[in-house]
């Protein structure tokens, strides 16, 4: 179980490494000049390399936390109300990663209209979900 529990870590941590960054790249294509062709196609190319390798992260993951939680039984019965909380913040941070390719999809296109500012705030989320799924794991509050 340490190994699946270790793996599942990694995997996360890389997931999210992943989250913190793919807004960033947001961020900087929102503040491209108008007519630098060269610099946006070379920032939608980061930003999908970095969608596709993060969403590959996130599947081991998932699965991982999965097993822990079904094949081990970390978190079920009572008692583990935490758990219930765990699962909710992450399916929030799955709706964040498909926010974030329909996002890209939309920088590339051309039809976002969402400013540099906005992305920077945007770009918080994931700290937020992050910070509330390691206190309920590791506190373990209800």
């Amino acid at each position: 179980m340490l190994w699946v529990k270790a793996f599942h870590i990694v995997f996360v941590a890389s997931w999210f490494a992943g989250l913190f960054y793919l807004p960033r790249i947001f961020v900087n294509l929102q503040m491209v000049a108008p007519g630098s062709v060269a610099e946006r196609d070379r920032l939608l190319l980061m930003a999908r390399k970095l969608l596709r390798f993060t969403t590959l992260l996130a599947v081991p993951a998932l699965a991982l936390g999965v097993w822990l939680w079904m094949g081990y039984g970390i978190g079920r019965g009572p008692g583990n109300g935490w758990m219930h909380a765990k699962l909710a913040v992450v399916l929030l941070v799955i709706g964040y990663h498909h926010a974030c390719a329909v996002l890209l999809r939309k920088l590339a296109d051309g039809t976002c209209r969402k400013s540099h500012v906005w992305f920077r705030w945007f770009n918080e989320v994931p700290v937020l979900l992050l910070l509330v799924a390691v206190v309920l794991v590791v506190v373990k509050p209800f």
